[in-house]
């Protein structure tokens, strides 16, 4: 099986991160293959970057994948809250999990509320929203910013301390699970769990587990309603050539 999975910026040491969580997560026999926007911001975290985001991913996704040798079996978006992921669904013939989507759906199985934390509180909106439209959002309990940027997560023990107290938070609010809200976090449930001694759930892995089984019960995006495949027409996807 073939797992592709595609970060939401153009950071690269990013992407090897998260790739490093997948690959530890996925089952054996499972491929892991990262993909880098080549265009878009080094971090996406407001509205702006979002959107630039989400149109990056898909340009991505489009031409990488289309000019693959070797076939696919499935997307993972690792963006947490970030947009798009209804797009790639409409796109791309395979499964498309998101990682927001996937651990706030396993988190449900974990406990009746779950808080999810996250980097800069400007992200919370975005978050917000996507749980919302994936139908799990009655059961968050909070989503806590730790007042980190994205690309500050790279030091892993002020990531750890700031994570725990936003947790305090969480849980004060009443969530029973935590979620890692960002993607630059994968890893950090193993160093979080046991301090907090309550469930901690990792998008990337999620999605991983998820993405496998549903490849394995050979299930993929429905074409009946809003997924259909887009319209036949002319689409620019970027300025003509010089």
């Amino acid at each position: 099986m073939r797992i592709v999975v595609t970060n939401c910026n153009t950071t690269q040491a990013m992407t090897e991160e998260i790739v490093r969580g997948a690959r530890d997560a996925a089952a054996p026999g499972t491929t892991i293959t990262g993909l880098t926007p080549a265009w878009g911001p080094e971090s996406a975290e407001g509205w702006l970057d979002s959107y630039l985001s989400a149109a990056a991913v898909l340009d991505t996704l489009r031409g990488t994948l289309r000019a693959e040798q070797e076939p696919y079996d499935a997307v993972v978006m690792a963006g947490f809250g970030e947009h798009g992921r209804e797009g790639a669904r409409e796109l791309l013939d395979v499964p498309v999990v998101d990682i927001t989507e996937a651990a706030a759906h396993l988190a449900c199985l974990l406990g009746r509320r779950y808080g999810v934390v996250t980097t800069l509180d400007r992200a919370r909106g975005q978050i917000e929203d996507s749980l919302h439209a994936a139908g799990v959002a009655q059961n968050c309990a909070a989503v806590i910013g730790t007042g980190l940027g994205v690309l500050d997560l790279g030091d892993s023990e002020a990531t750890v301390r700031a994570f725990l107290a936003a947790a305090e938070r969480a849980r004060d609010a009443g969530a029973e699970v935590l979620v890692l809200g960002c993607a630059g976090m994968t890893g950090l449930q193993e160093k979080v769990g046991a301090a907090l001694d309550m469930p901690v759930v990792d998008g990337v892995a999620a999605a991983v587990k998820l993405a496998e089984s549903l490849v394995g019960l050979g299930l993929t995006t429905s074409r009946a309603g809003g997924y259909a495949k887009p319209l036949p027409k002319t689409r620019t996807w970027a300025p003509p050539s010089e």
